[in-house]
């Protein structure tokens, strides 16, 4: 079974919204086995959208429709695969009934054009919606299957889920499912990532490995299909184990976790407070911690201190150390530490300074960034040469930081 998705909507294609809907059901596709070769996004237009429909049916066997099955004059998707199929649209009484009764139930008046909504292929297998009101379809025609999902993902994710996806495999016994592991790495690029496992990378057919870059970091998706879920888990073991004894020390995570959320679970697993002393970040290192929940357990606090005025009076930072050194300099990376921690009574004190640029300061070029990690056993000074946009410099000093901070907490462990 050859899939291929069509989101309908000119929001999509506006920018306004994101094509969510497509990643979830390739996603929920690949674990099924089910392979996916194509996405198309198509406006609220039904002559764009039957020409979309004709190209799919020449290259795929099974096409699945995300929107267009509301209630107002543009939800034409059910309207125009009728047409194409030649088929009638009839009224589904159980998702008539239930779009009456949510009217009731909410005492509001319902409209004429709501019962648009109840509306299905006929012939077709009935997704009921239990988190809205448009119900979803499943109809084979011509060697084709066809299934139409309504638009908001949170209506649409559970109906796939439940209904959707066990309708698609009760049809394909024989399939092998796909099991996928995600390992997430920093502190080495994507280029040098690749070439030390090119090797690994070339012999593999089952498991697969495919680098993914993402922002400022590298992911690696393992993929294994196995008819046998344990079998498929051994074989991901095992081709994990190769990969980290070659890159480990730069793996961090796993799925769809970040550097954020690793290191703040590190800090509580270890039961360690950390705080922030940011010049260059502004802030930004302690949003991202403060955006955490329970993040009270693990972050103490932060002071931003920009000018050389604010590190002298808020972190007792040595005015000789900022006049001949200046204050972007290890020296006042260490006190930014040093202060910060002792300043809050954290475990382990951070500090950011740096040039984000775009022109340079004290001399030094934009990028130039010193992160300064303190306990009661010492400090660390990192030193690093940056490149990129203002904002990039900014982001990237950050997750260092993060990076540092999560190997300092293991190392202790």
């Amino acid at each position: 079974m050859n899939a291929e998705i069509i989101a309908v909507g000119s929001e999509l294609l506006l920018g306004q919204i994101a094509n969510t809907n497509a990643q979830f059901i390739s996603s929920e596709l690949a674990e099924a086995g089910i392979n996916v070769f194509y996405h198309s996004v198509v406006g609220d237009n039904p002559g764009r959208l039957e020409t979309v429909i004709q190209n799919a049916q020449t290259r795929s066997n099974l096409i699945i429709f995300t929107g267009g099955l509301g209630p107002t004059k543009d939800d034409l998707t059910k309207e125009t695969i009728a047409a194409v199929l030649g088929k009638q649209l009839v009224y589904d009484e159980e998702a008539m009934e239930g779009i009456e009764l949510y009217y009731k139930r909410t005492g509001r008046t319902m409209t004429e054009n709501n019962r648009k909504q109840a509306l299905v292929l006929e012939g077709s297998a009935v997704l009921p919606n239990k988190n809205g009101m448009a119900p979803g379809m499943a109809l084979e025609a011509g060697g084709i299957t066809y299934m139409l999902l309504p638009g908001p993902p949170k209506e649409m994710r559970p109906m796939f889920r439940n209904f959707g996806i066990t309708y698609l495999t009760a049809k394909l016994p024989g399939v092998e499912p796909i099991v996928s592991r995600v390992l997430r790495f920093f502190g080495i690029g994507e280029s040098l990532l690749e070439a030390t496992l090119q090797d690994i990378i070339d012999e593999q057919t089952n498991p697969t490995v495919a680098p993914l870059a993402g922002s400022h970091e590298v992911t690696l998706r393992l993929s294994a299909k196995f008819k046998d879920k344990h079998m498929a888990h051994v074989q991901l073991d095992l081709l994990e184990e190769r990969i980290k004894e070659r890159v480990g020390e730069f793996l961090y995570g796993y799925g769809e976790t970040s550097l954020t959320e690793t290191t703040a679970e590190y800090l509580k697993r270890s039961k360690l407070t950390v705080s922030s002393a940011e010049s260059l970040t502004g802030g930004w290192f302690g949003q991202q911690m403060t955006e955490l929940p329970g993040s009270s357990a693990f972050y103490k606090g932060s002071v931003v201190c920009y000018s050389n005025e604010m590190k002298e009076k808020l972190l007792g930072v040595s005015p000789d150390v900022l006049s001949s050194q200046g204050a972007v300099s290890p020296d006042t990376a260490k006190q930014m530490a040093d202060n910060i921690r002792k300043l809050t009574g954290s475990d382990i004190g951070i500090s950011f300074t740096g040039v984000a640029g775009p022109d340079k300061s004290e001399g030094k070029e934009p990028g130039t960034v010193f992160i300064g990690l303190s306990d009661k056993n010492g400090t660390e000074v990192f030193s690093l040469s940056l490149s990129g946009s203002r904002a990039s410099i900014r982001e990237r000093s950050i997750k260092h930081g993060l990076f540092f901070l999560l190997s300092k907490v293991k190392k202790d462990q």
